[in-house]
């Protein structure tokens, strides 16, 4: 089996495979909001910290275990264990649940690139209303980016209850991205290990851009005080810590079996060690890289609508109070609003209403994070810039890039435990799996296409994955240090790299690693359990604004539903197989 096995053309294209596969959406759209919540700079202190702790020691694990054993996450756990054969297949559970709802992202993605070539673009302004008269109410109560993605991108329902019918348009997009994943899985590594070179080089060269673009940017230095600003106290916040954990593991997309897969790909005596290291700290600094590029667009976007909101309220006082044109400006207004409301209390008083209290430190201030700052944040920035089409472009053909590449470990995951399975892979060729695949991951992510589908969507992500994650890769370490045996995995370790792993290696994979995913693992379960009844956010079309909404009951069924199918995995196969043991042990003494 290991002779016929396919094998990455050389170390470098396994390494882009990871890069491609880890450098994914999260460090664009999740990263920058995590660093505004939790003191700018001062968020990079327990990122780091936990990057050391956690990220890097979980991923010289996964690529050991998937090189040591050249199988599937299913087959290398059940290697170890045959009671660890769940751990494999809720890896498996849940990379299927996340394909199934991740490439919506991909069509969204293509769905605003081909809206990009519109000049101007589809989003810069409210279209007209039916009389022509004015424009949609809507869309005057929101933004025009707000407008295009609530009502022409997803033609959102107003709650989960009301499902709707499933819109074409964002249907087709679906097809085709599924399609454009299909070939690039088509052959298995021989077909991958050519697409990661470009889904893991091009949004580097498309960030660079961005950065170059967005540093030239009026106000763009804002934003980067901002970010670099460190909030010192922001350190004594719990929250900031635990959130710096989850970042670094789902970022690194541990416990997928993802890792596992690309690695049983590799040359048994591959340096993973050292590709380990190199995967997470480019992962960690495309992380940086990338908030750069955001809070100078942040910044931007932020000194934009604050010079927009005060000149709205100099024309507003010129107009009032018959002032010379010029007389009033950004300098002298906070003066000339307090001469006027002693001069003209009455007049003041009544105008008041109209005049918005304009910020920058507001403006600034605003967190969006994923689809939000992807696809309406970002949308509102490139509207105001020169060239705004080729900028548009170059964006969203970026988060497409990154989503393919993600989509590729994603599905490697579900395939390669497939393709080792040799009842499978002798009744069907690895062409016909990877179609099945993607053909069963199509047809219920048109669920995601409907009206309502957004908020599937966000259930998905929310809670498809989290606490599922976390139990598998707690399950894993325990597993590979007192189950497979620290010293036997030493030994291993040592045929492959050269060399045994060091002191830091050991005490992180059999103490510190382990006790943090146990604190993220009770801290997310208090947290849903105090939270109480869960609630989500839907668009209300006659406010123009989000609202917040408890789930139905049917919805918190598929939630719980979606956490038990993967975590129960685990103890349901070990038990499968203590019973089958017992059967047999007792059929042999009966025979005897």
């Amino acid at each position: 089996m290991e002779q016929s096995r396919p094998l990455w053309d050389n170390p470098l294209q396994f390494v882009f495979a990871c890069i491609s596969y880890a450098v994914g959406l999260g460090n664009v759209w999740r990263f920058p909001y995590l660093c505004q919540m939790y003191g700018g700079g001062g968020f990079l202190v327990p990122y780091f910290i936990m990057l050391i702790v956690e990220g890097m020691p979980l991923l010289y694990l996964e690529l050991a275990v998937g090189q040591r054993m050249r199988q599937g996450s299913i087959g290398a756990w059940r290697t170890i264990s045959p009671y660890l054969s769940g751990v494999g297949i809720a890896s498996v559970v849940v990379s299927f649940f996340l394909s199934m709802y991740y490439n919506v992202i991909n069509a969204w993605a293509f769905w605003y690139l081909f809206h990009s070539f519109q000049d101007p673009l589809p989003w810069a302004n409210c279209p007209m209303n039916r009389n022509y008269t004015g424009y949609m109410e809507e869309c005057e109560k929101a933004s025009s980016t707000q407008y295009f993605w609530y009502r022409e991108t997803l033609n959102i329902s107003p709650s989960i209850e009301e499902h709707g019918s499933i819109q074409w348009e964002q249907a087709v997009c679906l097809i085709l991205a599924w399609l454009v994943v299909y070939l690039c899985i088509l052959r298995g590594t021989e077909s991958t290990g050519k697409v990661v070179y470009v889904t893991a080089s091009l949004p580097y060269l498309v960030l660079l851009i961005y950065l170059i673009r967005g540093l030239t940017l009026h106000g763009a230095v804002n934003g980067l005080v901002y970010m670099f600003t460190p909030k010192l106290e922001q350190l004594a916040n719990p929250k900031a810590w635990i959130n710096a954990a989850t970042q670094i593991f789902f970022s690194l997309g541990l416990g997928f079996g993802s890792l596992i897969a690309f690695a049983s790909y590799n040359e048994p005596n591959n340096n993973c060690e050292r590709h380990a290291m190199i995967v997470s700290l480019i992962n960690s600094a495309t992380s940086i890289f990338a908030s750069i590029v955001t809070f100078s667009i942040y910044g931007f976007k932020a000194t934009f609508n604050y010079e927009d909101c005060v000149s709205k309220v100099i024309l507003l006082l010129t107009n009032t109070f018959d002032l010379e044109e010029g007389f009033l400006t950004a300098d002298n207004l906070e003066a000339m609003k307090n001469y006027l409301t002693s001069t003209y209390p009455n007049e003041y008083t009544e105008l008041l209403p109209q005049i918005k209290n304009c910020s920058l430190e507001a403006e600034l201030d605003t967190a969006v994070q994923g689809t939000g700052l992807a696809f309406i944040v970002y949308s509102e920035a490139i509207k105001n810039m020169e060239v705004s089409q080729l900028y548009s472009v170059l964006y969203f053909f970026m988060l497409l890039l990154l989503g393919i590449g993600s989509m590729l470990g994603n599905t490697t995951a579900i395939l390669t435990p497939l393709t080792d399975s040799k009842f499978i892979s002798t009744h069907l060729p690895k062409e016909a799996i990877s179609g099945i695949v993607c053909f069963v991951n199509c047809i219920v992510g048109l669920i995601f296409t409907m009206e309502a589908g957004n908020y599937w969507f966000d259930i998905f992500n929310d809670y498809a994955a989290t606490l599922s994650l976390l139990l598998i890769v707690l399950v894993e370490t325990i597993s590979v240090c007192y189950v497979y045996g620290l010293r036997r995995f030493e030994k291993d370790l040592h045929v492959m790299t050269g060399h045994k792993p060091s002191w830091y290696w050991k005490i992180m994979w059999a103490f510190a690693s382990p006790v943090l995913i146990v604190s993220l693992f009770v801290f997310y379960l208090t947290d849903y359990i105090l939270t109480g009844t869960l609630k989500y956010q839907a668009w209300d079309a006659t406010q123009g604004q989000l609202v917040t909404k408890d789930y139905p009951s049917y919805a918190l069924a598929v939630i719980g539903l979606l956490v038990a199918a993967s975590t129960m995995c685990i103890p349901l196969a070990a038990l499968i197989i203590f019973i089958m043991k017992r059967l047999r042990r007792e059929s042999i003494s009966t025979v005897a």
